[in-house]
Order: C-alpha cells, then sequence, then structure tokens
C-alpha cells in the first residue's frame, strides 16, 4: 500500500473513478488503485487520509492549503473537491474510510499527528487482504485504527484560504514570496483601505490574524526547501525571517521538532 511516485497519475485517477463502493468500511490500497498523488481536483464518497512515510505531501482545496511532512497525516473528507502533489521521491501511504465510521470528525480537511502506534497500525493494516475478516482478529485491529485516528492531534500545518477577493490577492502574493517584508500599512495602502479594515479581514476570513497568517505561509513554504536538502539558514533567509535562530525557533514551535530532524528520518524527529 505504499508506493514511490513512479505510477501513472491519469491511471490512478482512472481508478478512483472506477471505485464505486469501498469493498471494506477501511480499505488501504493494499491492492487495485496505485498509491500516489493525484495533481487534477477530484473528490470521492469517503474519506482519504495520506501522509509521506518519505517526503512532503501537498493537498490543496478551495478553503486552503495542508502540508504533511513525515510523521504527518492529512484528513481530506468525503466530497471535498481537492488535488494531492509530492515530489518524485515520496513515499506515501494512504487509507480511505466510509464516513460513517468516524463522524465526529466532521468536514473540515486538516492535518494530524502520525504518532508511532498509528504509523504502525496503518502499516500492519496495509498487510491485511482487501476483504479482512470484519469479525475477527483483523476487525479488532481496524477498530483499534480508528479509535487512534479519533484521537489523532490537530497541528497546524494548514493554510486557511481566504474567499474576499482584496485579501486573495495579498495571500497569493505572500505565499509566493515568503521572503517578502512588507507590512500591514503597505498592503492597506495597496488596497485603498485601512489597516484596520485588512487586520479584521484576515481574521474574519483566516480565523488567524495576519501576523499568524505570514508566519505559517512562511513555514509551509520552508518545507519543500528543506525536504530538497537547502541548508537551514538559507531556507530561513529565503523565507523571510533574520536568522537561522528565529526561523528554528518558529519551526520547533510549530512543528514539534527542528528543521533538520523533520525529514531525517530519526524517531526523535516526531512532534512532542
Amino acid at each position: 500500500m505504499d508506493h514511490r511516485q513512479k505510477d501513472n497519475p491519469d491511471a490512478g485517477f482512472a481508478a478512483l473513478k472506477a471505485l464505486r463502493a469501498l469493498p471494506r468500511p477501511v480499505y488501504g490500497h493494499a491492492a487495485g488503485l496505485p498509491n500516489h498523488a493525484i495533481g487534477q481536483r477530484h473528490s470521492h464518497p469517503w474519506v482519504q487520509l495520506s501522509y509521506a512515510v518519505e517526503g512532503l505531501l501537498q493537498v490543496t482545496t478551495a478553503a486552503g492549503r495542508y502540508a504533511a511532512p513525515p510523521l504527518f497525516a492529512v484528513w481530506i473528507p468525503a466530497g471535498m473537491p481537492h488535488a494531492v502533489r509530492c515530489a518524485s521521491n515520496t513515499e506515501i501511504r494512504s487509507l480511505y474510510i466510509a464516513s460513517a465510521m468516524l463522524p465526529a470528525q466532521g468536514a473540515a480537511c486538516r492535518v494530524l499527528v502520525v504518532t508511532p502506534l498509528l504509523r504502525e497500525l496503518v502499516r500492519a493494516f496495509g498487510e491485511l487482504p482487501v476483504e479482512y475478516d470484519e469479525g475477527g482478529p483483523e476487525g479488532r485491529l481496524v477498530a483499534v485504527l480508528l479509535d487512534q485516528l479519533a484521537a489523532a492531534r490537530e497541528i497546524g500545518l494548514t493554510l486557511p484560504w481566504p474567499a474576499d477577493r482584496r485579501l486573495r490577492k495579498v495571500c497569493v502574493y505572500l505565499h509566493k514570496n515568503p521572503e517578502c517584508r512588507k507590512g500591514l500599512y503597505d498592503f492597506s495602502t495597496q488596497l485603498g483601505v485601512s489597516e484596520k479594515t485588512v487586520s479584521r479581514l484576515f481574521l474574519q476570513e483566516t480565523g488567524l490574524t495576519f501576523r499568524l497568517w505570514r508566519q505559517r505561509s512562511r513555514l509551509l513554504a520552508s518545507l519543500p526547501l528543506l525536504e530538497q536538502g537547502m541548508r537551514v539558514t538559507d531556507v530561513a533567509l529565503s523565507c523571510g525571517y533574520e536568522s537561522m535562530s528565529a526561523f528554528t525557533a518558529a519551526f520547533r514551535e510549530q512543528m514539534g521538532a527542528t528543521p533538520r530532524a523533520l525529514f531525517s528520518g530519526r524517531e526523535e524527529a516526531g512532534p512532542e
């Protein structure tokens, strides 16, 4: 159920469209479906949980941008149009889950922490047959897996996207130019409104202040650079931080790991 990015995305998209119903309430790509990113916007009538064992997984929806470096996963609700992108060396593991199995999880896309126990449960599930015995030990393993998913902690690797066209222009610019040092005054002047209006719009449209939204945008922008092996100092400067120490402190506060540790593959790189 885990493959490198070497399959044909068009074939994967066709396979998803052809799947009318899950063979079991939890389906783990054990056979039949290529386990890779599909860059075109699509949706399906079940929940998708995907994470990158190695590399970086990125999901986009109309409401936001979501990033999952190793030991994190993206929860994608049923029916939500989304696109999935990642580098060619990324190793993805995915689960498809009937919505009725975890109804309390709601309809929001979000990023979850994959604990060591949850990671091993996903791995063990991937070794089960597609039509596993729901009434036996295999079914009990799935029940524990679902319990762990229900308890999984959300982490702020989500970048909410505003609907307001004026604010969207600001967000697009900041997301494409994480090194930008312009302040709230500069953008309010550019839009011809007051700083108070822009500040209010950020909170109203994204649930974050301007400062927090930009910090999160910078951190998400840093992940592909770190995954490519760029020096932490260079990543910090490229993403608008004045020093490596300032970047590392913000990164560790958000991720629970240092920039070097997150993509190192070490066990201690996981969230604290």
